[in-house]
């Protein structure tokens, strides 16, 4: 077990990073509750799996596995019999046991991806991994649960974000938690709610966690480093552990005499990996959000307190805009990541992870850097990213929806998956990163993705146009379906559930058809670096921009016969 230990802790954690937003009820154009999640982490499993729901007999367990490890690989998420036939793969072992837990005789079905997404009941989850100041490892039937495993129980047996809130601090406290920090978003039809939680007791047997709601009104953001700030014992408003302000005292990390206890403060070290890690993303979505406000992206460290905790957009927020939000790499403005050498002569915002990329596993503290990329938003290394509404004026089958998109944010395409449905199309929910695979979803999504950077400036048109013209039309189709799909459920549910289910299958498997079509679009456009739209304007010359040639010595090239003179050092 030992060797699978190292796999998740040997790794830089900007491989592990994640941007989540939650928009609550009076901040959302129709009322929708709606959380959202990238999934910025290339090593993990792409796949939304289908959890059906499941009945248990009296007296068996709920089995905790590790996450992220069968193997010397983190590529394979779990493998197992006991969540449905989407997690079985006879070639491969089952996932290594942690320890378990009592049964309930009832799980609800849900979507799963490397974190829990959405049960049938509307409630679901977001995500971001955060630095700890403690960061355990797992110990068999002592620390058995980290964040993913704790999201999935809690879309097993919750309809409420109050009840996965208090299920899931239940489980840290009884069960002991391993691993960096993190955070949940956790919303349902009427509210929601950040969690935060991380190790930190004397004994490491146990966690400590936090939980905070957000207004309603009001949106937060989520962009790996932990948001709650003071923890007041009196706000109806929070919940956190038993142990919290003890263990933080015994730690020497808080000491009640200095005032209220700053969580932030207490249990991490601010930001992972470089400072504006997580902040500029934090600026970033206020200021799109709330432009009335000058919020400024220079802050004097990581335990600024220049962002509170959650805002109130000046315009509520739509399905559509939070899409935009995830797509963003600071186009406009001064960290603009389409501009300058670095994204080449075609403007791709990609920054490729290298060995100049320091690590650092819980925090910046004294940290030494040489340099460092901007952290946008959107990443083109991550692996899906989702949208989830929760909307109580409609039955759960019809009122949940996942407008789920592989791959990288900025060229997938979103399509909704209503929580009513008996299953999800198969192209997505498989895939595996080291074989390329043309019935996969996440590769025809991932494939255009990686051509883009060849000529992004000139791709990205096409792809906004596919992408523009396919949402569209599925944002426009939703209140059709949505009310022959009410007019059902009235008549009888089981008609209602097929056809929704009839509904996302073709939808998904149409837009998954059209992206491999757009690849090979691409691929004959763009062949060679000419512009080839037909045989009348074949092989037409574009090549670099003249600004890209002077940056790069174009000028200094082989024009004349004679020896370049060797200029001063």
């Amino acid at each position: 077990m030992k060797s699978l230990f190292l796999v998740f802790f040997g790794f830089s954690f900007s491989l592990y990073s994640c941007t989540s937003i939650l928009i609550t009820k009076g901040a959302s154009v129709d009322g929708s509750v709606i959380v959202s999640h990238s999934d910025d982490n290339y090593l993990s499993d792409h796949r939304i799996i289908y959890v059906p729901a499941m009945d248990h007999k009296k007296g068996t367990k709920r089995m905790v596995c590790y996450d992220k490890a069968t193997s010397e690989s983190v590529l394979v998420r779990y493998v197992g019999k006991d969540r449905g036939p989407n997690y079985e793969e006879p070639l491969l072992p089952q996932t290594p046991l942690l320890g378990s837990i009592d049964q309930v005789p009832h799980t609800y079905a849900y979507f799963d991806g490397s974190y829990g997404i959405m049960n049938e009941h509307q409630l679901m989850i977001g995500e971001t991994t955060c630095g700890s100041k403690v960061e355990p490892k797992p110990k068999e039937g002592k620390r058995i649960f980290y964040s993913s495993e704790l999201s999935r129980v809690a879309l097993e047996r919750c309809t409420t974000a109050r009840e996965a809130i208090k299920l899931i601090g239940d489980l840290i406290d009884g069960y002991g938690y391993y691993g960096p920090g993190e955070v949940l978003l956790i919303g349902d039809k009427e509210e929601g709610w950040v969690l935060e939680m991380c190790g930190g007791t004397i004994d490491e047997k146990k966690g400590l966690w936090v939980a905070k709601k957000v207004p309603d009104g009001e949106i937060f953001v989520s962009a790996n480093e932990f948001r709650i700030r003071e923890v007041d014992p009196n706000d109806p408003c929070m919940m956190f552990s038993k142990n919290l302000f003890d263990e933080v005292q015994k730690r020497g990390w808080w000491n009640p005499k200095e005032g209220q206890l700053d969580w932030l403060k207490a249990v991490s070290y601010g930001e992972m990996e470089h400072p504006y890690n997580a902040l500029r993303r934090v600026w970033r979505v206020f200021s799109i959000v709330k432009p009335s406000v000058s919020f400024s992206p220079w802050v004097k460290d990581g335990y600024t307190k220049e962002y509170p905790f959650s805002i109130k957009p000046d315009q509520k927020l739509s399905v559509s805009d939070v899409m935009k939000l995830h797509r963003d790499h600071y186009e406009g403005t001064e960290f603009d990541l389409t501009k300058g050498l670095a994204s080449g002569p075609f403007g791709s915002p990609a920054r490729y992870i290298g060995p100049y990329d320091g690590e650092s596993e819980n925090g910046l503290r004294d940290k030494k850097m040489w340099g460092a990329f901007e952290r946008p938003i959107a990443m083109f290394l991550c692996g899906f990213v989702y949208i989830n509404q929760a909307r109580s004026y409609l039955p759960d089958p019809i009122g949940g929806i996942c407008w789920f998109g592989p791959d990288n944010p900025t060229t997938t395409c979103f399509v909704p998956f209503f929580v009513g449905v008996f299953n999800l199309p198969k192209s997505y929910q498989i895939g595996n990163s080291l074989k390329f695979d043309r019935k996969s979803a996440w590769w025809a999504f991932n494939f255009v993705s990686n051509l883009s950077l060849i000529k992004f400036s000139y791709m990205k048109k096409d792809i906004l146009l596919q992408q523009e013209r396919i949402e569209r039309k599925e944002l426009s189709d939703i209140p059709n379906v949505e009310a022959k799909a009410l007019g059902l459920y009235k008549k009888d549910p089981k008609q209602c559930i097929e056809y929704l289910t009839d509904y996302c299958m073709k939808n998904s498997e149409d837009v998954f058809g059209k992206w491999w079509d757009l690849s090979e679009q691409l691929l004959v456009k763009y062949n060679e670096g000419f512009i080839n739209t037909s045989s009348d304007d074949f092989a037409k010359k574009v090549g670099y921009p003249v600004e890209w040639l002077k940056q790069v010595g174009y000028e200094k090239g082989p024009i004349s016969y004679q020896k370049p003179k060797k200029g001063k050092p």
